[in-house]
This record gives structure tokens, C-alpha cells and sequence, in this order.
């Protein structure tokens, strides 16, 4: 699962990483959460383009677009069995942008410590992802709305949780968004990133709550 991640980088860092232009009002993250907008980058007429999406995927059939808070994780092994998602296989293909994740661990003392994951030393990376768009029915505004991938742990996971959202390796990034690329081709991409390239590091008990955001959060003795 993924519930938690951060995207703490300078926002031109990231914009430089992906090829993505990004919008003046873009701010490092330390604690995104179900239902915020998002960063996520796809690919059009061979250029990338970003996407901002509410993290939480709501179906063009879905009655009810607050559904989209239960639907933050897809499971890469059930994929083309959802009728929620088999359809975005083929072109709703996305990088959601990040440079870590939260899971919980339970101490011997009965508390659950939040510990942050990270790529290569903190570099940016791209979760595997899925959008779609739809016309809101209370507002008419134009949806867009996305889901993390999540696939069987790592060993450096694993302890903490069984699942973890799948990462992109940079030189698959182009075949994931390519639709080009056969749906079967794509998703044998989904895969757990090698733990000897990822770090984890004990964080601050803010993170508990979505209303803390701000750099404490990454030092386990802040809170």
C-alpha cells in the first residue's frame, strides 16, 4: 500500500528530471494525501506532458466521485481483472512524481513510527500509475484523477509492510507512458525496485496528520 509520500525536491529539479514544465505555485511536499492534486507526468504526440490529478481514481462510471479516497492503490497482479482500470492499461498510463513514501512500522512499544523510503539518496522518481478524466456532475468542472500501482514488497520493505507502490527504473519510464507499447509489454514493467538502491530512514510522528507539511516531518525527533 501507499497511502503517504513526499516530493520535497526543488520543484526545478523535478521539472528538469521529468522534461515537464511546472507551475509557479508548486511547492515541495512532505506529506501528500488522498484526495490532494497531484503531480503526474504522460506522454502526447512523443512529448511529455504533466498532468495535475486528485489522487484517488474515480471511474467515468462512478456515481459518486468521493469513491476516488478508496481507490488510491491498484494491485499490478489484478489490474485486468478491474473493470475500474483494465481500460487505462492502454492509454491512462502515467508517472506520478515523488522522491519518497511513508509506511508504518509497530515498535515493541505499541506505536506505529512512520519510515520514509527513498531512491538513490532522495532523487526524484516516478511511481507507475493510472488516470482518467470525467466531467463532474455537481460542479461540471473537467476531473482528472489518479491511482498508485502497488506491487508485492522488497526485502527492504518487507518488514515493514507486505505491499509497496511500484517505482519506475528511469529507463523504463518511456516505455510506461508510450501507448505504443502492448498493454502485456507494460506490464511486466511492474516489478519491485531492487532494495540495494533504496534507503529507509525513521521520520516524525507529524506525519501522522495530513495538516502537517512542512520539513519536520523527515526528523524522527521533531514532534
Amino acid at each position: 500500500m501507499c497511502g503517504r509520500y513526499t516530493v520535497a525536491v526543488d520543484p526545478q529539479l523535478l521539472a528538469e528530471r521529468f522534461g515537464v514544465g511546472l507551475p509557479d505555485e508548486v511547492v515541495p511536499r512532505f506529506n501528500v494525501a488522498p484526495t490532494d492534486p497531484v503531480l503526474a507526468v504522460t506522454r502526447r504526440h512523443d512529448e511529455r506532458e504533466l498532468l495535475v490529478a486528485r489522487w484517488g481514481l474515480v471511474p467515468h462510471w462512478a456515481k459518486d466521485p468521493k469513491g476516488g479516497a478508496k481507490m488510491i492503490n491498484a494491485r499490478a497482479e489484478t489490474l485486468t481483472e478491474k473493470s475500474a482500470y483494465s481500460p487505462l492499461l492502454a492509454k491512462g498510463r502515467c508517472l506520478i512524481l515523488a522522491d519518497g513514501f511513508y509506511e508504518w512500522r509497530l515498535d515493541p512499544d505499541g506505536r506505529k513510527r512512520p519510515v520514509r523510503y527513498t531512491v538513490d539518496g532522495g532523487a526524484p522518481f516516478g511511481f507507475a500509475g493510472l488516470w482518467t478524466g470525467r466531467r463532474d456532475p455537481e460542479s461540471g468542472d473537467w476531473l482528472r484523477t489518479c491511482t498508485i500501482i502497488t506491487t508485492k514488497a522488497n526485502d527492504l520493505v518487507a518488514p515493514v509492510h507486505d505491499r509497496m507502490p511500484v517505482i519506475l527504473p528511469r529507463a523504463s519510464e518511456d516505455a510506461w507512458l508510450d501507448r505504443e507499447v502492448a498493454v502485456e509489454e507494460a506490464l511486466a514493467l511492474l516489478q519491485p525496485y531492487p532494495p540495494g538502491a533504496m534507503q529507509a530512514a525513521d521520520a516524525s510522528m507529524l506525519v501522522n496528520s495530513v495538516k502537517n507539511d512542512d520539513e519536520r516531518l523527515l526528523d524522527p525527533l521533531s514532534g
